[in-house]
């Protein structure tokens, strides 16, 4: 199916609630693993599909089956086997993304490891929909905490890995305990003959589905990730623009939204962006490529979809500021750079917990994408001095100094200052908003960033008393990759909180503290245990005050949008460049 001819989600008759979420969050055009899968699923026959990780395939059983679940049923309608447990995870979570506008929809990762008192909670509770290993599920059946008498579907997700891993057994047993009237529907990138023997035996008549993955990129752009981790994703692309000798970039996000939440954050950083989207009319989408090919703008921060045909030569730089859905994805977006026989560079924004994409990606390209460490602070003072030195060319060739010289030598006569001293103070002056040595703000922002902090009330006047608040236990810690902010974020959306009702936060490995107002709804704290921060649930709960801290387990203080402040203001420039500015700055 080509990409002219895939059809619109809005085509397929999924549910208003599952509609809504795909236009939030910016999905435009079905990868084909979703064009073929979406249909058979909603009308409920069994599937075989073949695909390669990173085609999009968890949408495409997702989408579908949520749109038939019924959401007042408080027993699993869905079962989803993953070969491990960071699949879970993905899956869980966009899981829950997909079907946040089905009231009362609770979906339950379980996996080896994870406390076994917190999953049966959770499954007395009731919850739509499970994922998780085929090992703990099976511990589950055997228990009788996991109840398939109600199962609608089953997916087994990556079926060659789990023959690798010795798990196709286990998934064979498994089935044998769920309803003989089901869906189930069976993924995997290749089809061993155990994979078909579990086929055959528990598909009822299935749409066989096998999606081709193109493995081709240009080998003229160099391909680069960056491990998310410390600095904010904004502030390491800023560093990435300041050190870079750019031509043109293009940015990709994943939705409409964010195409211009980047694209205005990036010039009030004085870097010349726009968006492009497809919200956007004809007329000014022509208007915007045609200003990246002449040069009268550098940036572009767009959506697939938007980008698609796009053919600018000037774009020396593709960024993946999101991550991809799907390998087709990544390859068509960075076909966009290394046009002509001139080199590209393709930089990946990679978190930790997508590197599983990022191994796929590799797959599917043939070619090692390298690690890649953001520029230093010799990186970018080099830059600044080497564009300021054009810049004083560049005004010494075009520009009548005379009534600038009279000026100078009439302050040195008159002070008896020589002209070196003066032309440095005019520098300073000069570069003040924008320094050309950056070390201050640079190691602050270093420091801010790596430096593990200790326990700290923060700096704020709060609106509840320490004697009316009550410390909890949230099931995830620094291991998992939280920061101060994510918790923050989460509660007082999820919780309807007051940031400044939100207390201490104390970061440690596996778990962390946080002091919340003693007048806590029971409903609140019940939302809030499945909230979902790093890939992991809240599972908030009173502390009982058992933890004591070692001498050198130091926690986190909350940060309030300070901890980045000096690298931000290196990092603007006092006003946007001109379009000769900008062509003399390159």
């Amino acid at each position: 199916m080509s990409e002219e001819n895939s059809p619109a989600f809005k085509d397929f008759a999924l549910a208003p609630a599952i509609l809504k979420v795909i236009d939030e969050v910016g999905y435009e055009t079905p990868s084909p693993i979703q064009a073929r899968s979406i249909t058979p699923l909603l009308e409920g026959r069994d599937l075989l599909g073949q695909a390669q990780t990173g085609t999009g395939k968890t949408a495409a059983f997702s989408l579908p089956l949520l749109s038939r679940l019924n959401p007042k049923l408080k027993a699993p309608q869905i079962l989803v086997l993953t070969p491990t447990r960071e699949l879970a995870l993905q899956v869980a979570e966009a899981m829950q993304t997909y079907a946040r506008h089905l009231k009362g929809f609770q979906v339950l990762p379980v996996y080896g490891g994870q406390n076994m008192g917190q999953q049966l909670r959770q499954l007395q509770r009731g919850v739509q929909a499970v994922v998780g290993t085929p090992g703990r599920i099976q511990d589950h059946l055997r228990r009788g905490t996991l109840k398939l008498d109600k199962l609608s579907c089953i997916v087994i997700d990556e079926a060659d890995e789990m023959l690798k891993m010795g798990f196709i057994d286990d998934v064979d047993q498994i089935l044998e305990y769920a309803p003989e009237q089901r869906q189930t529907a069976l993924f995997s990138a290749t089809m061993p003959k155990e994979v078909m023997k579990v086929a055959r035996k528990h598909l009822n008549d299935p749409i066989e589905i096998k999606i081709k993955t193109k493995t081709s990129t240009v080998e003229t752009i160099s391909q680069h990730f960056w491990q998310v981790k410390g600095l904010h994703k904004l502030d390491a692309l800023t560093r990435i623009l300041e050190a870079e000798e750019i031509d043109g970039m293009l940015i990709f996000v994943r939705t409409k939204v964010a195409t211009v939440e980047l694209a205005e954050k990036l010039e009030a950083r004085g870097f010349s962006s726009a968006a492009l989207n497809g919200d956007m009319t004809q007329m000014l989408r022509e208007k915007t490529v045609e200003q990246l090919k002449n040069g009268s703008l550098d940036i572009v921060v767009a959506t697939d979809v938007a980008a698609r045909g796009l053919d600018v030569k000037r774009i020396s730089h593709v960024v993946n500021y999101d991550i991809p859905y799907d390998t087709e994805a990544y390859i068509h977006r960075i076909g966009r750079t290394g046009r002509a026989g001139r080199e590209g560079k393709a930089i990946l924004f990679v978190a930790p917990r997508e590197r599983r994409m990022l191994a796929a990606i590799e797959r599917a390209t043939r070619q090692p994408i390298k690690a890649m460490a953001l520029p230093s602070r010799k990186d970018i003072t080099n830059r600044r001095i080497s564009q300021f030195k054009e810049q004083i060319s560049a005004a010494m060739e075009s520009e009548d100094l005379e009534f600038f010289e009279e000026l100078i030598d009439a302050y040195q006569s008159e002070y008896d200052i020589g002209h070196r001293k003066i032309a440095a103070t005019l520098v300073y002056l000069l570069q003040k908003e924008r320094p050309l040595n950056p070390e201050e703000a640079f190691v602050e922002e270093v420091r801010a960033a790596e430096r593990p902090e200790r326990s700290a009330s923060p700096r704020r006047e709060r609106k509840t008393s320490d004697d009316q608040m009550q410390t909890y236990r949230i099931e995830v810690g620094r291991k998992h990759g939280v920061e101060p902010g994510n918790i923050v974020g989460a509660i007082s959306n999820e919780g309807k909180l007051n940031s400044r009702d939100i207390g201490r936060i104390r970061l440690f490995d596996q778990f962390s503290l946080v002091d919340l107002p003693k007048t806590l709804s029971q409903d609140v704290l019940h939302k809030l245990k499945g909230v979902w921060v790093c890939d992991e649930q809240l599972q908030i709960s009173p502390d009982a005050g058992s933890y004591k801290p070692a001498a050198n387990d130091f926690s986190k203080r909350r940060k309030f949008g300070k901890g980045n402040a000096g690298f931000k203001k290196f990092g603007s420039r006092s006003q946007k460049p001109t379009s000769s500015r900008r062509n003399r700055d390159k």
